[in-house]
């Protein structure tokens, strides 16, 4: 199962496209709350919620109230989905060179595992493909799609897998 790799890894979306997205999905919203509610609303829906027997100032009142809600609601919006996107980002980019994520990668590969082999290209079930890069084996071991977990080292940016139920770790590196 050993596969040379041509293409350059791939990434999740940049932080910027993900804002731009973020930011279009809030501005129907935003557009909306610069207009009365007595717009929004069918004269039936106005009535039957008793706002017709509002005076013009109190009308007016709601109105500034309704947008400084929606305002603020908006605004807590967009930082609760930047949070969420920037941890979804690195926990997504585990692995890559400056991804700034320690956690460890517990997947399953896809299909059948006969050993480490260096320069042998393990596909987990989570999409990623990582590499092997030094010499560990493990002889006589066939198994069919077994969980592994991958770790990073306390010091500096390598990787080490290890398959579930054996000690042996294999160097690793995410290229995919």
């Amino acid at each position: 199962m050993s596969a040379i790799l041509l293409s350059t890894p791939r990434r999740a979306p940049s932080r910027l496209l993900i804002a731009a997205a973020i930011a279009l999905t809030l501005v129907a919203p935003a557009a909306l709350a610069q207009s009365k509610i007595e717009q929004q609303m069918s004269a039936e829906q106005f009535k039957a919620a008793g706002l017709d027997q509002l005076s013009p100032e109190q009308l007016s009142n709601l109105n500034a109230w309704l947008n400084r809600t929606l305002d603020s609601e908006t605004s807590k919006a967009v930082v609760k989905a930047k949070e969420e996107t920037r941890a979804q980002v690195k926990h997504e980019n585990r692995g890559f060179l400056g991804s700034g994520s320690r956690e460890a990668v517990v997947a399953r590969m896809t299909g059948p595992f006969n050993g480490f082999a260096r320069g042998q290209t393990y596909i987990l079930d989570n999409g990623q493909e990582w590499r092997q890069d030094d010499n560990a084996d493990l002889p006589g071991v066939h198994l069919d799609a077994p969980q592994v977990r991958i770790t990073p080292s306390v010091i500096g940016n390598v990787w080490y897998m290890a398959v579930q139920g054996y000690n042996t770790r294999a160097k690793v590196t995410r290229t995919k």
